[in-house]
């Protein structure tokens, strides 16, 4: 759109949509109109600048996705969120800034994010891999957790002879959590 046509679709003055333009484009570290337009989606003088490439779609986007960075749980209570997951669960804390707490899950970042009993949902289950299920599910018990039952197989890999078990529980603020053990197969499989 040109100005002209910005101007009169915001049902404005010329001068006001060139002003707001201009102060746009300062805002974002870009001068002129033209280059407004091009603008790639992050401010010039942004770390993102320095990598020019990051964030066009070319062959290599056909590579896998990277591993999972962070998954995020809708809580009711930080503090009592706070000591499940780092007291009761062992998960290292990052921090915490207001409604919003941070543990670490062998290197991918739980946020935890507090709302309102009208805003609360529950979230995906976390499934926490473990060598050993049985010593997991004893040790989480004895630290008060609460199963939906014991450990029980879910699936045996006919190829490998792999037995995937679970065992469930709550977090306390009404989010399924659950341990995952792959058992058995040749050395190193499982």
């Amino acid at each position: 759109m040109s100005r002209r046509q910005i101007a009169q679709s915001r049902r404005t003055t010329l001068g006001a949509a060139k002003y707001h333009l201009a102060n746009i484009g300062d805002k974002l570290g870009v001068r002129g109109i033209e280059r407004l337009r091009l603008w790639p989606g992050y401010p010039a003088t942004g770390a993102r600048a320095a990598h020019p490439k990051e964030g066009r779609m070319t062959d290599s986007a056909a590579t896998p996705l990277g591993p999972i960075g962070q998954v995020s749980l809708n809580i009711r209570d930080v503090a009592r969120a706070e000591r499940f997951y780092g007291e009761t669960l062992g998960l290292p804390h990052h921090f915490t800034f207001g409604d919003l707490a941070f543990f670490d899950a062998a290197g991918i970042r739980l946020y935890l994010h507090r709302k309102d009993e009208a805003d609360w949902r529950p979230g995906s289950v976390i499934y926490f891999l473990c060598d050993d299920i049985g010593a997991w599910h004893r040790a989480l018990t004895e630290r008060g957790v609460h199963f939906s039952g014991a450990p029980h197989l879910i699936y045996t890999d006919d190829a490998t002879g792999v037995e995937e078990w679970m065992a469930f529980f709550d977090d306390g603020e009404g989010n399924m959590l659950a341990l995952m053990s792959r058992v058995g197969g040749p050395p190193g499989s499982g």
